[in-house]
């Protein structure tokens, strides 16, 4: 198809890569010559076939490995600000880091943003000695480094770092009294490892740093309310089951419990019942979350495995704890935030490589305007996969799925299943085991273990059960004589609510033209069908449990695009929310910068109080009472922003109901009211900075903070907030109008 077709119908993986592939065939041309030379010269950028070349060599020298054309097409579609869809096995790290490499000869400062910092680690040091042969300096950052080794890092020419790391930087960079303080350089490129998980499964998830501990200690009197009640008639669960609320028996046994007092005219008590009532139906052990060394563990709903700094909001994450009687967690409140996508979006430039991209190509040409370049892969794939099999209940697919298991393993065929979740992978272990198999689990409970796990799983006879692949890092070669049975077979336990998880998992097998096979046993019981197509009509199954109606199929792809578009419009409603914060915390960080690098603080208040500000000069030095002025500003801007963060989060939960009153777009309502805030924000900063100036003990040894009422939090801490799982703002709000609310709305 012509580039200008193309273009026309900009179809997903449209991005031209004809150029690509024409100046990687010509690097070949050079190969020879390059290959002779001792010593590999310092690359050009304004020859981009030479560069290949040269970065051919350097791998094959350092690291015994040479690229093939289509790698060297996937790191030129990363140079040109593309996401590069490249299958799994195709070689993805060796590709970004040509590329990264390329962009720093470039003169850029890059950041190879991953999803952990077990991949950031091992991609800097395996791909260290290219970096070095090519004349680029390399460096890495993880939870332990410290704030030196964080600066150094930084100061190289590429910085490998996982998301959530780098943007922990960020934020606190932001809050720095001292220009010596920060960390973090001007951004330039982020070249983004597994992209899809962090451009679009990510993008909503807020970096929050916190601080001003409070114990919370309410939540285990709540839970043990809540444990008390009964489904079905204290309370009831939506049709989807993202939601929960109180029935009009619920709400009178709450009422009396707690003396009498009515719920409605008490929202903070009725935050507490929700937040323990959520906790207790919708968020279930050893699928949302981990009890593991005393403390709650998040799983990852896209990775599924522990994600390590994650939590949920402080409120929703103490009532979890109380649930499983633990002790809260420190909390506190949110001194600022960022979102992944707000994070991202910081850099100028942005390129990232994936093995599943079209599918979100609609969302990184929206909210972050990339193109996919589809990198054919080195061989053809040859993996046979086979149509779903449907089943009517969850046990019958379970009990196939044993079966088949058990069936596939007595060839001597590797088999890697795929399941949803933490409890149906240890469900599937048990049941393997009572058939005399032999399996190794990775899952949430031992991730640290995964590399060996996923290492030996296309080894002959091996059985491996796994949550999900997306972001493991670990290609499955075959072991010996594997290949001559058929490769490894993956086995999906159902359909996750997104087709590239599915993919992901299905891709493990057929890797580098290896043979290989998948199929996905499917239930009507599974969430996805129960939570994203309640209402359709499900086909019968016949006596042995299989669905074999032509409709099964269609059931099953319309829930999960019901899902994809669900979460989509969670993106979108999210990010429109988001923006306005995000474009009032750039003003606010553009004069945080002038108070912190210049003199802009002592202008300021020199201006608004002269008579204080010269008697002062006449006894204190100039120096010292412009660091005196910068404190003072600093600290009034950082609180103001902190306290503007709190009342727009509040506006947020309840401008779905202010709106309907008033017959109000809900987004436009909190626009108005976010503007206007920001304009009582700055106006208060000056207030309380001149009001503070004129009363502070400023000696010719400077300013004492506390003494001046400027203490700042003793520790700060930092975490990722879970995606919420209540539902969209709108929903939350309507549900906790339960029955005996509306019916009282009724009566008035």
């Amino acid at each position: 198809m012509s580039r200008f077709v193309r273009n026309i119908l900009d179809r997903p993986g449209s991005a031209n890569i004809g150029p690509f592939q024409r100046l990687a065939a010509q690097a070949g041309g050079h190969e020879e010559r390059i290959g002779a030379l001792t010593d590999l010269p310092r690359p050009r950028m304004d020859d981009l076939a030479e560069f290949c070349a040269i970065a051919r060599e350097a791998a094959r020298r350092t690291l015994d490995m040479r690229p093939f054309d289509v790698q060297l097409a996937g790191a030129l579609a990363l140079l040109s600000g593309q996401v590069a869809e490249m299958a799994t096995g195709e070689g993805k790290t060796l590709s970004g880091a040509i590329a990264a490499a390329g962009h720093a000869l470039r003169g850029k400062r890059v950041h190879v943003i991953s999803v952990n910092d077990y991949l950031a680690r091992r991609d800097a040091e395996w791909m260290g000695p290219l970096y070095e042969a090519l004349g680029v300096s390399v460096g890495w950052i993880g939870q332990s480094s410290t704030r030196e080794e964080r600066r150094e890092a930084y100061a190289k020419d590429v910085t490998y770092g996982s998301v959530s790391e780098i943007g922990f930087d960020v934020l606190r960079d932001r809050i720095a009294t001292s220009a010596g303080d920060l960390v973090v350089p001007e951004p330039s490129v982020a070249l983004i490892d597994e992209a899809d998980s962090v451009l679009v499964d990510e993008a909503r998830v807020p970096l929050v740093l916190a601080g001003a501990a409070d114990p919370g200690a309410d939540a285990p009197e709540t839970a043990e309310l809540v444990r008390r009640l009964s489904r079905g008639y204290h309370y009831e669960l939506d049709d989807q089951g993202r939601n929960v609320f109180l029935t009009a028996k619920g709400t009178d046994a709450v009422e009396k419990a707690l003396g009498g007092i009515n719920l409605y005219e008490a929202p903070d008590v009725l935050t507490r019942i929700n937040l323990a009532l959520h906790a207790h139906a919708l968020l279930t052990r050893d699928v949302d979350y981990l009890v593991r060394d005393g403390r709650i563990q998040l799983v990852s709903q896209s990775r599924g495995r522990v994600a390590t700094l994650q939590r949920w909001p402080d409120g929703l994450q103490a009532a979890v704890e109380a649930k499983e009687a633990l002790p809260a967690s420190e909390t506190g409140e949110i001194l600022d935030s960022i979102t992944v996508q707000s994070l991202i979006r910081r850099y100028p430039e942005i390129c990232g490589m994936t093995g599943t991209a079209v599918a979100v190509e609609e969302q990184l040409r929206e909210f972050y305007g990339l193109k996919v370049a589809v990198i054919p892969s080195n061989k053809p794939c040859v993996r046979v996969d086979e149509p779903d099999r449907v089943y009517g209940t969850v046990a019958d697919k379970e009990r196939a799925l044993a079966t088949e298991i058990a069936r596939v393993h007595a060839t001597g065929r590797p088999i890697l299943v795929g399941t949803l979740d933490v409890s149906e992978s240890e469900r599937l272990a048990l049941d393997l085991g009572g058939k005399g198999l032999d399996c190794v689990v990775l899952n949430a409970k031992n991730d640290a273990e995964e590399a060996a796990i996923i290492s030996r799983a296309g080894e002959r006879a091996a059985i491996t059960v796994s949550t999900q692949m997306a972001g493991r890092g670990t290609d499955i070669r075959l072991g010996e004589g594997v290949a001559e049975l058929g490769g490894l077979y993956v086995i999906g336990s159902g359909r996750h609510a997104s087709s590239r998880l599915d993919d992901q998992l299905r891709g493990r097998a057929g890797r580098q033209g290896d043979p290989g096979g998948s199929v996905f046993l499917v239930s009507l019981e599974d969430a996805l069908i129960t939570h994203y197509a309640p209402d359709e009509p499900l086909p019968a199954a016949g006596d042995d449990g299989v669905v074999r109606h032509k409709r099964a199929a269609y059931v099953v792809g319309h829930a999960q695009r019901v899902a994809e578009g669900t979460h989509l419009e969670i993106h979108r409603n999210t990010w429109r929310y988001t923006r306005l914060l995000e474009r009032q915390r750039d003003l606010v960080l553009e004069q945080r910068d002038k108070v912190l690098r210049g003199d802009a603080a002592a202008d300021a208040l020199a201006k608004a109080a002269p008579g204080r500000w010269n008697g002062l000069a006449a006894d204190v030095d100039e120096p010292v009472l412009k660091e005196a002025a910068r404190q003072i500003v600093l600290f009034h801007l950082d609180r103001c922003w902190t306290e503007h963060l709190g009342f727009m989060s509040d506006i947020r939960e309840g401008i779905h109901l202010r709106a309907l009153g008033h017959k109000l777009a809900p987004l436009d309502e909190f626009h108005r009211e976010g503007v206007a805030a920001y304009r009582n924000l700055l106006e208060e900063v000056e207030r309380r900075s001149v009001k503070t100036f004129e009363t502070a003990t400023i000696t010719t040894d400077g300013l004492d903070p506390l003494e001046s009422g400027l203490k700042r939090p003793t520790a700060t801490w930092t975490y990722l907030v879970q995606e919420n799982p209540f539902g969209s703002a709108f929903d939350r709000a309507l549900k906790r109008l339960s029955p005996r609310a509306k019916r009282r709305q009724d009566l008035d």
